[in-house]
């Protein structure tokens, strides 16, 4: 039984049930497609995280969005 995590960071625009449906299930296809594997047996786990506790090159998220979001309006 095949076992997908997907990580993402929470958003202002929070993940819709449609998009994480839409995840889901072409995970799933591309499991099928690749791997050969049966639809019914792919598990796919979409986690949410705070953008506070996730980092990239030392810093979290939260603070790499507000400086993107800075250096859009300059």
């Amino acid at each position: 039984m095949p076992l997908v995590n997907i990580c993402l960071t929470r958003r202002d625009q929070p993940t819709t049930r449609e998009q994480k449906a839409a995840l889901i299930a072409g995970v799933t296809q591309l499991m099928q497609t690749v791997l050969d594997k049966r639809p019914e047996s792919v598990v796919v786990i979409i986690d949410e995280v705070d953008p506070d506790n996730w980092g990239e090159g030392g810093e979290s998220v939260t603070v790499l969005r507000q400086r993107r979001a800075q250096s859009r309006k300059t």
